[in-house]
C-alpha cells in the first residue's frame, strides 16, 4: 500500500502522540485518582495495567493503522469482518470527548486572562473574590463559557487545517517541550511550598486500605485513566499509526510515548497537589474544582508573584488541552480526507473537513458549555426524569465521559484485542512490525497478552466501570 504523507520525523510523531496523550486527565486526574486509591499502591496497579494492557494495545492500533494507512473507520473495515462497524464506536468517542475538552479548555483560557488581570490589577482579574465566589460567577453566566469554548474550538480546527506534518507535528513538536519545561517551573515552586509535604504524601504513601474494599473499583479507575490518559479505543493511536513512517519501529515508539505519559501524569501530580495541600488544604483534590478553584485560591495566596504562575499553569494546561484536541478533531477529519481521496475527488479538502467536524462537534460543546457542570437546570438527571442520579447524571459532562472513557473505550479496545488475537491473528501485528527492518522481540508476550490477559482484565475494568456508574 502507498505511504502516505504524515510525520516528518520521529521527535514530531513523538510528540503529537504523547501530546495526545498528555491532557488534562493527566493533570486533575491522574494525581488525584492516585492519592484516593491508596497512593504507591495504586500506581503499581497502574502500570501493571500499563504494560499489560497500555502498550499491546497501543502496539496493535499503531500497527494496524500503519498496514492500512487509514482512520479508524477504514481500518476496521478492511481489517475485519466481524468488527467492522468498531470503527464508527471508536470516531464516537473522541466525537463525545471533544465536545467537553472544548469547554474545559475554554476555561483554562478563561483562567489564563483572568490571571492577566490579576497581574495588572485589571477590572477582568479576580478582584478580590474567591476560587470558589469566582468559578460561581463564570458558571453562572453560561454566554462567556460558550464564548471562551468558541475560542478553543476555532484555535483546535486551525491548527488541524494545517494538516499532519504542517499543523499538527509543528504545534506538538513546539508545544509538548514547552509544556515540560512549565511543568517543571511550577513543580520547583509547588514543592518547595510550607506544608508541600502532605501533599507527596497524599500522592506516593503506600495505603493498601482501599485495595482491601474495594480492589475491582480501583483497578476500573486505574483502567479508566490508562485509557483515557493515553489515548487508547478511541481512534487516536489508529489514525496518527497510519501517518507513522514505514522504517520507524512500532514497539520502541509506543513504549515511549507510555512511559513519557505516565512521566508527565506523575510530573502533573507534583505540580499541583503540594501546592493545593499547602496553601488550599481543604479545598478540593480533583476535577474542575481542583483547577478552577483550589488552584486559583494558591496563586491568589502568592501574591503578585502567584499571578505570574497563574498565567504559566493555565496556559501550560491550555497547551495539553489543544494537544490532545486536536488528536481527537484529526481521528474525524482523517475519516472524510481518506473517503474523498478513496472517491478520487482531487485538491485538498482538509480545510473543509476540519470546519465542518468542528462545527458538529460544537453542537454538544454548545451544550456542555450551557450545563455549566450541571448548574442551570438541564442536566441529564433533569431531563431524563432521573432522582438521586449518580455523578454521571449530574451534568452532561460526566455524561459524555461516562459514555466515552466509561464504556467505549474500554470496550472497544478489548474487542480490538479479541480482533487481532482471534480473527486476524496477532502474526499480521508481527508482520507489520518486522516490515520496518526491526525484529518483534516482544511477539510472544504480545500474542499472550492479545489473546488471554489483555482482554480478561479489559472485562473486570469494564465490569467495574459499569458497576460503578449503575449498580
Amino acid at each position: 500500500m502507498e505511504e502516505r504523507k504524515g510525520f516528518k520525523s520521529t521527535f514530531g510523531f513523538l510528540m503529537a502522540a504523547v501530546g495526545s496523550a498528555v491532557g488534562l486527565g493527566n493533570i486533575w486526574g491522574f494525581p488525584n485518582k492516585m492519592g484516593a486509591n491508596g497512593g504507591f499502591a495504586f500506581l503499581l496497579i497502574y502500570l501493571v495495567l500499563a504494560v499489560l494492557c497500555g502498550y499491546i494495545v497501543m502496539v496493535g492500533e499503531l500497527a494496524i493503522g500503519r498496514k492500512t494507512g487509514k482512520g479508524a473507520i477504514a481500518t476496521y473495515q478492511i481489517m475485519s469482518r466481524k468488527f467492522k462497524w468498531l470503527g464508527w464506536m471508536a470516531t464516537a468517542s473522541p466525537f463525545l470527548i471533544l465536545s467537553f475538552y472544548c469547554v474545559l479548555g475554554g476555561y483554562c483560557i478563561k483562567y489564563m486572562v483572568l490571571n492577566v488581570g490579576n497581574l495588572f490589577n485589571a477590572a477582568f482579574g479576580t478582584n478580590g473574590l474567591s476560587g470558589a465566589e469566582v468559578f460561581g460567577n463564570f458558571m453562572g453566566n453560561p454566554t462567556e463559557g460558550v464564548i471562551f469554548a468558541v475560542i478553543f474550538v476555532l484555535l483546535t480546527i486551525l491548527i488541524v487545517m494545517g494538516g499532519v506534518s504542517g499543523g499538527i507535528e509543528k504545534f506538538c513538536s513546539v508545544g509538548m517541550p514547552a509544556l515540560a519545561v512549565m511543568l517543571v517551573i511550577i513543580i520547583i515552586r509547588s514543592c518547595t511550598l510550607p506544608g508541600a509535604v502532605e501533599g507527596l504524601k497524599f500522592m506516593f504513601v503506600p495505603n493498601f486500605e482501599p485495595l482491601k474494599e474495594n480492589f475491582l473499583g480501583v483497578l476500573a479507575t486505574a483502567g479508566g485513566q490508562m485509557f483515557f490518559s493515553l489515548s487508547l479505543g478511541m481512534g487516536v493511536m489508529i489514525t496518527y499509526g497510519s501517518y507513522l513512517d514505514k522504517k520507524k519501529s512500532i514497539t520502541q515508539n509506543a513504549l515511549v510515548i507510555v512511559i513519557f505519559d505516565t512521566l508527565v501524569a506523575l510530573m502533573a501530580g507534583l505540580a499541583v497537589l503540594p501546592a493545593a495541600f499547602a496553601l488550599d488544604p481543604d479545598g478540593s483534590k480533583g476535577g474542575p474544582k481542583l483547577l478552577y478553584i483550589t488552584l486559583q485560591n494558591v496563586f491568589d495566596s502568592m501574591g503578585t508573584i502567584g499571578a505570574v504562575f497563574g498565567i504559566i499553569f493555565y496556559f501550560l494546561v491550555t497547551l495539553a488541552a489543544i494537544t490532545s484536541s486536536i488528536s481527537l478533531l484529526e481521528v474525524i477529519v482523517t475519516h472524510f480526507v481518506d473517503k474523498a481521496a478513496e472517491k478520487g475527488k482531487t485538491g485538498d479538502k482538509r480545510k473543509v473537513y476540519s470546519v465542518l467536524a468542528g462545527l458538529a462537534a460544537s453542537v454538544l460543546m454548545v451544550l456542555v458549555a450551557v450545563d455549566c457542570l450541571g448548574s442551570t437546570g438541564i442536566h441529564p438527571a433533569v431531563l431524563l426524569g432521573i432522582e438521586n442520579p449518580k455523578t454521571w447524571a449530574a451534568d452532561w459532562l460526566d455524561f459524555f465521559d461516562m459514555l466515552s472513557e466509561g464504556i467505549m473505550m474500554p470496550l472497544g479496545a478489548m474487542l480490538m484485542c479479541i480482533m487481532i488475537g482471534w480473527e486476524i491473528g496477532p502474526e499480521v501485528v508481527r508482520d507489520e512490525v518486522e516490515r520496518s527492518g526491526f525484529k518483534m522481540k516482544i511477539y510472544t508476550f504480545f500474542k499472550i497478552c492479545v489473546r488471554f490477559i489483555t482482554p480478561v482484565l479489559m472485562v473486570l475494568v469494564l465490569y467495574g466501570q459499569i458497576k460503578e456508574f449503575f449498580l
